[in-house]
């Protein structure tokens, strides 16, 4: 027993070769659509993880960053940073692996992979998490900073492992009686404690909101379970116990919790299908996407519920996928509304895709509706997969593929530097304003550079922007913007320079505008009284 317990442990630390397809643009996923020459259509390589040993990756269904861990314990990011999601302390985009170093006196054995921030458990069971924190998903035990662009240590000791949803997180430990952990937006019952803490903003406003859950807390509903196996999709969560029955809370749109209803769960229900004679296996593979889930019961028998395709019925109670029937499947994973799966020497993808993060090549189909071989990884072995809003990775053993692995495409990704160049016109812009009204007083001067101290946040105004983060946007919106209204959006002391050069064209006028004022005193006159 002992022997077979060691042979695990070495299979597990198995690493491989990880190959990736879908987009590169990490800036424009989920935003617009994205050009043929950003997609990756088929399983490529990554130049800088070439010959590195990896054992896992991660990457949520609404993620646009990745997560890889290798057998020494290394932790790469690369992708989205807007939020500090890389935990390189800063919020420049990577589109090249990169090894965070504050992690590096730490051996990462998990990861996971949320919306905006990321997660990653060490081999002595600490948590540490980077990224968004606006709602306490990092479990820090504060919500106050609303990003920590650097690891920072979670309130969870002993931990198994962890996963991420679009804006919260779950742990599961070895502590008694809090087998599993939750923090971050409470919003749909996500986290399983009951209620949604929703609040007025206001007295007499209508517009509701939800409190933070910084703070990690077990789910009392299950206190008596030992919690073996989760998995998160955006606002929801699908656990198993040690028993192999099934356990669904959150958001229950399309049915994704598999109780013949879309009613919104706040705690913890058992998914009636997997009980009695069909209890899953201590083997089972469990998975969630963003409106569905997915997992392995008795045989092996792959079961799905929620939106499974884009068109047609959801599926509003679990069913089995006999398109799958007889494979032995180890991973799973799913993103947005695509799916991957490696299952005994291959490797099956099926969904809708448009970035070709279903990895059939230049000359397969974009989308399948059902499962799928991926021609190119036929006959290699599968170790890991993930899956987020438009890519996969997977890790495939490299044993007796040599040759195969060298015909595959390399992506060399730009390098840091250059990426850092992408948000210069951002930096032009708040230049501008600073060159154009020079005679403004000294005062008007320290105001502007005091708003350029906070321009790092211009950049994270994704899902909120702050009023700060607006105002100083403005102006620089403005003189970038040209036509007239840029001309007017500068004030009223712009206006006689307007006459002068009898163009409202923003930013162009600027310099015109500069001289004269230094050669005759008129419009310096007429804007020193607004300015005290």
């Amino acid at each position: 027993m002992a022997l077979v317990e060691e042979e695990k442990k070495v299979e597990e630390v198995k690493g491989g070769e990880l190959l990736f397809c879908g987009t590169t643009a990490w800036d424009a996923m989920g935003r617009r659509r994205t050009s043929p020459e950003e997609n990756l259509v088929s399983p490529t390589r990554l130049r800088p993880l070439m010959g590195v040993e990896i054992r896992s990756v991660a990457a949520g269904c609404v993620s646009c960053h990745c997560v890889a861990l290798d057998v020494q314990g290394r932790c790469y990011t690369w992708g989205r940073n807007d939020k500090g999601q890389l935990g390189h302390g800063d919020k420049v985009q990577r589109d090249r692996p990169t090894i965070v170093s504050e992690l590096s006196q730490h051996k990462i054995v998990k990861a996971a992979a949320g919306r905006s921030h990321s997660v990653v458990v060490t081999e002595d069971g600490i948590s540490l998490a980077f990224g968004w924190n606006k709602h306490g998903q990092l479990g820090s035990g504060s919500a106050k900073t609303e990003i920590e662009s650097s690891p920072i240590r979670c309130q969870v000791s002993e931990v198994k492992t962890a996963v991420c949803g679009g804006d919260f997180t779950v742990w599961l430990t070895s502590v008694e009686g809090s087998s599993i952990i939750t923090a971050g937006l409470p919003q749909y019952g996500q986290l399983g404690h009951g209620t949604d803490n929703e609040y007025n903003t206001k007295d007499s406003s209508v517009r509701l909101a939800y409190e933070a859950q910084p703070r990690p807390k077990a789910i009392a509903a299950l206190a008596g379970e030992t919690i073996v196996k989760v998995a998160c999709g955006t606002n929801h969560t699908v656990a198993v116990d040690k028993n192999g029955f099934v356990y669904t809370w959150g958001y229950g749109g399309y049915g994704r919790l598999g109780h013949r209803e879309q009613k919104d769960e706040f705690s913890p229900r058992r998914v009636d299908v997997f009980t009695r004679h069909n209890v899953l296996p201590a083997d089972a593979v469990v998975s969630a996407g963003s409106a569905n889930c997915a997992c392995t019961a008795g045989g092996g028998q792959l079961y799905m519920w929620g939106k499974i395709k884009t068109s047609g019925d959801d599926w509003m109670y679990p069913k089995p996928l006999m398109d799958l029937s007889g494979w032995n499947i180890r991973c799973m994973d799913s993103g947005n509304m695509h799916h991957f799966v490696g299952a005994d020497s291959s490797c099956i993808s099926w969904g809708h895709a448009q970035s070709g993060e279903l990895g059939y090549g230049p000359h397969g189909q974009k989308s399948s509706a059902v499962p799928k071989k991926v021609d190119i990884l036929e006959g290699m072995h599968v170790i890991s997969a993930a899956c987020g809003l438009a890519h996969s990775l997977v890790v495939v053993d490299r044993s007796n593929i040599a040759d195969r692995l060298e015909q595959l495409e390399v992506h060399d990704g730009k390098a840091a530097v250059e990426v850092t160049e992408e948000p210069d016109d951002n930096d032009v812009a708040e230049k501008a304003p600073k060159k154009g009204p020079a005679k403004k007083s000294q005062t008007s001067n320290k105001r502007k550079n005091n708003s350029e101290s906070s321009s790092e946040d211009e950049n994270n105004s994704e899902y909120e922007s702050e009023n700060s983060d607006e105002i100083s946007n403005g102006q620089s919106k403005q003189g970038r913007g040209g036509g007239r209204s840029s001309g007017r959006g500068r004030g009223k002391s712009a206006a006689p320079a307007k006459k002068g050069t009898g163009r409202g064209r923003g930013r162009p006028p600027s310099e015109p505008k500069a001289t004269k004022s230094s050669e005759g005193k008129g419009t310096g006159k007429r804007g020193r009284p607004r300015k005290s």
